[in-house]
């Protein structure tokens, strides 16, 4: 399909800066196909659900990702940004730089922060491989559980740029951009349906009857990385890594046998479930990486309903609430969105969808 079919104009003004406080007072556009549109709050979730439905939520949780520091060894020593995507070893991670021209083959970055203390003081990472779109391999001085605790301590939150380049990043954000289900390490960004949860929201699902199962995606590189080509078929998905367990396969598989309905909370865990689910839509235990890549005309087998956040235009995010709830539903639903001032992507509000009963 055209890219361009899935472009949409976005005022500056709708996109979120800060997360609602308290997280479930959020925003939430229920779009219900033929029923039109309802205007609720994320606390309303319970009613909006019945007994026996389970949500599916993603405990990963996000690292330190983003490390500041300097290229050594050479007469200059220009100031480099990394944002570690991908766990290649003990000691290997696959990153993105930016300023990546000023880094080659062989180059050594010392990352560092002078309000921190980490070991030594700094981190050091020699380049072993520079690829396209500014990706490298950078391969650590520390290993193993030493590196993931340098990391720890001298990185921080990745925000996502449309947040980062209208404000720096501070310790609120620390705990703003983490879900309160996030126990799995391994995330460079977070899984932002989940942001709207909270202890009371919780209780209360649980208390209609609604079950609350976990499973894991590791958010990677795909997130920070926009659709350039014209058609959809030229697009390649980056690999996460996921699991879900025999007992939650066993639990949603069970619940939906009995007429209950699976509720995806955000796109990571759609994409696993729909990953890990046989044709006829049984959901299996899961361990390995998925790449996969959905667009309007996907046959979904492991989903009923999906609450997310308000993506950006033209990407694989909006491509994919667009294969579940239909274009056309999506774009109109957005341009209520947009004209009713919701707040938009990481931090922003939320919709709640149902399915495309045409294509269903």
């Amino acid at each position: 399909m055209r890219t361009d079919l899935f472009d949409f104009e976005l005022p500056a003004d709708n996109i979120a800066l800060r997360p609602a406080s308290p997280r479930d007072s959020a925003r939430l556009l229920v779009v219900q196909g033929d029923s039109g549109l309802q205007d609720r709050i994320v606390a309303d979730l319970p009613l909006l659900l019945a007994p026996g439905d389970q949500l599916v939520v993603n405990d990963t949780k996000v690292i330190s990702a983003q490390l500041r520091g300097r290229r050594i060894g050479r007469e200059t020593e220009p100031k480099i940004e990394a944002t570690l995507i991908k766990r290649l070893d003990g000691s290997r991670w696959q990153a993105l730089v930016k300023p990546a021209k000023k880094l080659t083959q062989g180059d050594v970055v010392r990352f560092g922060n002078e309000g921190k203390v980490c070991l030594l003081g700094h981190l050091d990472a020699q380049v072993e491989h520079k690829g396209e779109d500014g990706e490298i391999t950078l391969s650590f001085g520390f290993h193993g559980p030493t590196l993931d605790q340098a990391i720890a301590d001298l990185g921080s939150p990745p925000l996502p740029p449309y947040i980062a380049s209208k404000r720096a990043p501070d310790a609120r954000d620390t705990d703003d951009y983490q879900t309160m289900f996030a126990v799995n390490e391994g995330a460079v960004a977070a899984p932002t349906a989940g942001l709207h949860f909270t202890p009371e929201l919780e209780n209360a699902l649980r208390e209609r009857g609604i079950g609350i199962n976990r499973i894991t995606l590791h958010v990677g590189a795909g997130t920070f990385l926009p659709v350039k080509v014209d058609d959809t078929a030229g697009h390649k998905m980056h690999a996460e890594w996921g699991t879900i367990s025999a007992e939650t396969a066993g639990v949603l598989n069970a619940a939906r046998a009995k007429g209950g309905r699976i509720v995806a909370v955000g796109t990571t865990s759609l994409r696993l479930l729909e990953s890990a689910a046989t044709e006829d839509g049984i959901i299996q235990p899961f361990a390995r990486e998925t790449s996969i890549f959905i667009t309007p005309g996907y046959r979904f087998r492991a989903i009923d309903i999906l609450l997310t956040n308000f993506h950006l235009p033209r990407s694989t995010l909006f491509m994919l609430v667009s294969a579940f709830s239909g274009l056309d539903t999506m774009q109109r639903a957005y341009a209520h969105a947009i004209r009713d001032g919701y707040r938009f992507y990481s931090y922003g509000d939320a919709c709640l969808l149902f399915p495309d009963k045409a294509h269903g």
